[in-house]
């Protein structure tokens, strides 16, 4: 079975970086995609779609660091659906991306920060791998960090940090 997603959006707001009680980071961001078409008349028409993701690990990290609210990125990852109660203790679902590959596409110096260079098949990079024992994919293959939100620490949040200057990045 194939359960991937693939998108190109901006970010909707900074993103929202938090750890789990056992110290695993876990990055939320919001990116808007957008598609146009002409209706019967010729009239343009324009609709937005929200779309939740999750990064997980370093890979948040690096996501909370360097992205901001305008930045354009592309997601690889998974569809997940959770479900969580709500105040009054009534069921309710989430679905979301768990991204297991971030690039930045936004150029430094533009507005929305965000790092852009060196992504593998000559694209405008800056995703991160820790891929397995340190190895060289392109994906984040971290399967139990990604099992749900029930162990986070409350509110505890990581401050951003500005752009990169491309020295400092990680990757």
């Amino acid at each position: 079975m194939l359960n991937k997603a693939m998108l190109i959006g901006n970010l909707g707001a900074d993103p929202e970086l938090r750890y789990t009680q056992s110290g695993v980071a876990v990055a939320s961001l919001r990116i808007a995609t957008s598609r146009r078409w002409k209706n019967k008349e010729g009239q343009q028409q324009e609709q937005t779609e929200w779309h939740n993701i999750v990064a997980w690990d370093r890979l948040g990290e690096i996501c909370n660091e360097y992205l901001h609210k305008g930045s354009k990125i592309y997601v690889e990852g998974r569809l997940q659906t959770r479900k969580w109660q709500d105040q009054s203790g009534n069921d309710r679902y989430t679905t979301e991306i768990v991204a297991s590959d971030v690039q930045f596409l936004t150029p430094r110096g533009e507005g929305g920060g965000g790092y852009s260079g060196g992504g593998s098949g000559g694209g405008g990079g800056g995703g991160y791998d820790p891929g397995p024992a340190g190895g060289g994919s392109t994906s984040n293959n971290n399967s139990s960090a990604g099992s749900g939100y029930d162990d986070f620490a409350g509110g505890q949040s990581g401050g951003q940090t500005g752009g990169g200057t491309g020295s400092d990045v990680p990757f």
